[in-house]
């Protein structure tokens, strides 16, 4: 969740394009940068996938942690979000010739715009905000030009309805952007039914004050068809997949998500918290993806 609440941090950054190098830098870089995206086109609101990949140069030696730059571009070049993050491997560890490969779930969000975008990638220091030099293209301020890709309408998602068990939306103080519900025990949401293989998507973390593993179900039509695990203050993205069977022959799907233990903040002194409700996990995103 740190992570999310300052996705947005890089934006002012690099005022001067001295601090951050321009057009005309000739400093060595420090490793190939590439991005290969899931899909090419994706609708607002949608999940994508970006395999990112740094070839580190044979003579590089990078000295302290930097984070990765990850900016959504508009056709005229306006920035419209990041999603910037710590590489899994810190930059501090990556070794001369060392390949770091990772593949990373993004979100996208709503937002007022649809047609062609681009994604820049690059390295920056939370300390003092200087970038470092990569060997890609790039039209200044060491911000690199990796993929391309077609924002599409919201229409083109599934709807889903959110029911019973879950409480009202919050927003983060630090970043209008992230937003999130909480379940209770048991929270469902409900969609149109699809008629063929899905995939449902559960973006959630479990910041509870227990020390154990949180278990959690998804029900589908009363039937258990995953289970699985999230980790004490770990955010994951969990898919699971849902055959037309399990679907089911009705019109809409209710999809419930049942969490094995609850906590109450008001009834943990150490916590110094007057909130009474009953809290299962923090859910930022859910989604269904369909096949065909």
């Amino acid at each position: 969740m740190r992570e999310r609440l300052a996705t947005f941090v890089t934006l002012a950054l690099c005022a001067a394009a001295a601090a951050c190098g321009g057009s005309d830098d000739d400093a060595a870089p420090v490793a190939e940068p590439s991005l290969t995206l899931s899909r090419t086109r994706a609708a607002l609101g949608s999940p994508i996938d970006g395999t990112f990949r740094f070839a580190v140069a044979p003579d590089a030696q990078i000295a302290g942690d930097y984070r990765v730059l990850v900016h959504i571009l508009d056709a005229g070049g306006e920035l419209m979000w990041a999603d910037d993050h710590d590489p899994p491997v810190p930059t501090s560890q990556w070794t001369p010739g060392q390949v770091v490969e990772y593949t990373r779930t993004m979100f996208l969000p709503i937002y007022k715009y649809v047609g062609p975008a681009t994604v820049h990638v690059g390295l920056y220091s939370p300390r003092d905000h200087s970038r470092l030099p990569l060997a890609a293209p790039t039209e200044g301020q060491r911000e690199y030009a990796l993929a391309s890709l077609e924002l599409l309408p919201t229409s083109e998602n599934v709807f889903i309805l959110y029911k019973d068990g879950w409480h009202e939306q919050e927003t983060s103080p630090d970043n209008s952007a992230v937003t999130w519900q909480w379940t209770t025990r048991a929270a469902t949401v409900s969609f149109r039914n699809p008629r063929t293989p899905a995939t449902f998507y559960l973006h959630a973390d479990n910041p509870g004050s227990y020390a154990e593993p949180q278990p959690v179900e998804v029900v589908v039509n009363g039937q258990t068809v995953d289970a699985f695990e999230i980790s004490p203050r770990t955010e994951v993205v969990h898919r699971t997949s849902l055959t037309a069977e399990q679907l089911g022959a009705s019109e809409m799907v209710d999809l419930t998500i049942q969490v094995g233990k609850t906590w109450v903040p008001a009834l943990l002194p150490e916590a110094n918290n007057r909130d009474t409700r009953e809290l299962g996990l923090r859910v930022f995103h859910t989604f269904l993806g369909t096949q065909g």
